[in-house]
């Protein structure tokens, strides 16, 4: 990850760990931790890095002090069979509004079955 200005940490995230799970528990991998002024993004992507199939990219927000992760967009995976012809599967969000993160709040991201699966927030970063 890497800083970028108002403190915040930003990366891509890879998430391969299947979780079923929509409380917020189970594996789910950090994929920002905003500021202390707070974070903006326009929007949300996924690309699978292999053959997928049917189930679900799950994004969390955990805000400063609370304890638990809290489900904020689920978004679902096609089951494709990717090959030299035939791309995986990907989709990507981008709420009229964007995505406003509070201070301190970290964005979580879990995959629904046990396939490799990078996330990306997309336009913004830290105020």
């Amino acid at each position: 990850s890497s800083a970028i200005r108002g403190g915040g940490q930003r990366s891509a995230v890879r998430i391969s760990t299947a979780n079923a799970l929509r409380d917020g528990t189970g594996t789910i991998g950090t994929l920002y931790t905003a500021g202390a002024e707070g974070a903006f993004f326009k929007g949300f992507r996924y690309q699978a890095e292999v053959t997928t199939t049917a189930g679900m990219v799950r994004l969390y927000l955990q805000r400063a002090g609370a304890g638990n992760h809290e489900l904020f967009k689920e978004m679902p995976v096609a089951a494709i069979t990717a090959t030299a012809s035939v791309a995986a599967a990907s989709d990507e969000w981008f709420p009229a509004a964007g995505i406003v993160l509070e201070a301190l709040t970290v964005v979580s991201v879990s995959t629904e079955k046990a396939e490799a699966i990078s996330c990306h927030l997309v336009g913004g970063g830290s105020y």
